[in-house]
């Protein structure tokens, strides 16, 4: 099997890895970001041709991951799209929101060249392209072994990253004697916000893991929550905003969340949030129509009656009128506007608008990619240019990591530790160059694993693996966490077999227990204790 990195590779963005063995299947197609180099290798022609793939298999909504598939179809890709049904839900808000902003900057562009006497310029894809590509989506099942074909079969597994966001566990030949790949996709934190903790995995011949803080660690979320709430005091008594810039999936809603836990609590003054984005308004519709999906943690709020992403003092602002509103009003309030990286967006006018001003907050929850507007911020750039102007960057800057969806180094190394294959090779792959390297490093010192670094466009070559036995990955033991947890489930069974007995009639208590004791027998088996 070869595995070619048409993205994600020496950056984070772009993520796009064509699978091919009898097969030809393509693993996310999202947009390169960061700027005008990024931005140009999303208009490169193909190095494949879309029509010859028989899948696409999506990890997560995010655009860096799916922003490139309406180019595909518009290109020839007339195949299934599969992911799970969140994922879908988000795509589609995503990609009918990024057809729109490539459709106006190609206006834009034409525009000003038809001005200079040049030809107009089309956009990379349509709201049409769009449309096309949501058609080919089927939702599937996390947990789920499907089949491509006799040989390639695949199973999407919970990320911990946003809603929907799924590891992609990709079989060739027999699912116990053949060739196991592991893309990781984005892979959350333990104990996020929202979400359910990443599955772990214990079982592959190859993993593809993301890097984008491997280098890093956290701050730990009440840190975090304690500096976002000094963020709004310090605005606050200086009578200014605070700027939010945020990703419309997952950030938003965390920070929503957060907020209305912090008004709950009285730990921040009374004021207005505009929540100025309508993409991030619908995203949060659909988080109100998945709570299946959520966290026990988030159940929990709904339990005592409250809604986690929403609370008096929101305000939703949809029009853009009602956006440049918000450029003249007084007094404190907290904007969270897209997009994430200060690329484009809402949040550039209010950028404009109060970034020079002393007394106001900027908040940055969220990765700034190499060349992107809040990188350049981040790093402590005395001006910035924002639609032609220089605008004074006096505003106190807040980045806050510990609000990240993505897993930090410490906790990637937690999760691939999971991995019980000695021989597994190492694919470090959605990090800037220096960070992937440097988390390849680690991951070789630690945990004694091959890895690789691949560049830009690299094909790599995976021969078939050879199982020791026929036992199913599921059935097998496979880790201390896993036995002991077995265990005390036995343990529990036990004493369930005892409560029944002294509750129940003699000839109901003799049926259940002996129907309890099977059960406890078969865990005793699969644990090794029998």
């Amino acid at each position: 099997m070869k595995v070619t990195a048409y993205g994600a590779a020496g950056c984070v963005t772009g993520s796009c890895f064509l699978v091919e063995n009898e097969k030809r299947v393509l693993v996310d197609c999202g947009l390169f970001q960061g700027g005008k180099a990024m931005d140009a290798l999303n208009w490169e022609p193909w190095p494949f041709d879309p029509a010859s793939l028989q899948a696409v298999l999506l990890t997560h909504a995010h655009i860096d991951h799916s922003g490139r598939l309406p180019k595909l179809v518009k290109d020839g890709f007339r195949g299934p799209i599969y992911t799970t049904a969140p994922t879908a839900a988000l795509s589609r808000i995503l990609l009918l929101d990024s057809a729109h902003i490539q459709e106006m900057e190609a206006e834009w562009k034409t525009r000003k060249n038809l001005r200079k006497g040049r030809t107009p310029v089309s956009p990379l894809y349509t709201t049409e392209d769009a449309e096309k590509t949501m058609t080919l989506f089927q939702p599937v099942s996390q947990d789920e072994v499907l089949s491509l074909s006799e040989t390639v079969h695949f199973r999407f597994r919970n990320a911990g990253h946003i809603l929907g966001a799924s590891l992609l566990e990709l079989w060739r030949g027999d699912l116990n004697h053949g060739l196991k790949i592991v893309f990781s996709g984005d892979i959350g934190r333990k104990d996020q916000l929202i979400v359910k903790d990443p599955q772990p995995i214990f079982d592959a011949d190859v993993l593809f893991i993301e890097s984008t803080y491997g280098n890093r660690r956290h701050r730990n979320y009440e840190e975090s929550v304690a500096e976002l709430a000094e963020a709004i005091r310090y605005s606050h008594e200086h009578g200014q905003k605070v700027l939010i810039p945020a990703f419309a999936v997952e950030r938003t809603q965390e920070i929503l969340y957060v907020l209305g836990q912090l008004y709950r609590e009285g730990t921040i003054p009374r004021l207005p949030v505009y929540l100025d984005s309508p993409l991030a308004i619908a995203a949060t519709e659909i988080f109100r129509q998945m709570v299946h999906e959520f966290d026990e943690e988030t159940q929990e709020i709904l339990r005592q009656g409250h809604d986690p992403f929403n609370f008096p003092e929101l305000v939703f602002s949809r029009t853009a009128q009602e956006s440049q509103a918000l450029n003249e009003l007084k007094g404190p309030a907290v904007i969270i506007a897209g997009n994430g990286m200060c690329t484009a967006g809402r949040i550039l006018h209010h950028l404009k608008h109060n970034l020079w001003r002393r007394g106001c907050s900027l908040v940055i929850v969220g990765y700034q990619a190499e060349g992107s507007l809040g990188r350049r911020i981040i790093e402590g750039a005395k001006s910035v240019r924002i639609f032609g102007e220089d605008i004074m960057v006096r505003a106190r800057v807040f980045t806050i990591g510990g609000f990240s969806a993505h897993a930090d180094q410490e906790e990637l190394l937690q999760w691939l530790a999971h991995f019980t294959n000695p021989k597994l090779q190492v694919v470090v792959i959605h990090g800037e160059k220096k960070i992937a390297t440097t988390f390849a490093e680690t991951v070789r010192r630690r945990l004694s694993l091959e890895t690789t670094v691949p560049e830009l466009r690299q094909t790599l070559y995976f021969d078939e693996a050879e199982k020791p036995t026929a036992v199913p990955a599921m059935v097998r033991p496979r880790w201390d966490e896993v036995l002991a947890a077995v265990e005390a489930r036995v343990a529990q069974a036990r004493r369930g077999v005892d409560l029944w007995a002294e509750r129940l009639d003699a000839d109901a208590s003799e049926e259940l227990e002996a129907a309890v004791r099977v059960f406890v027998r078969t865990l005793e088996r699969y644990t090794g204790k029998a």
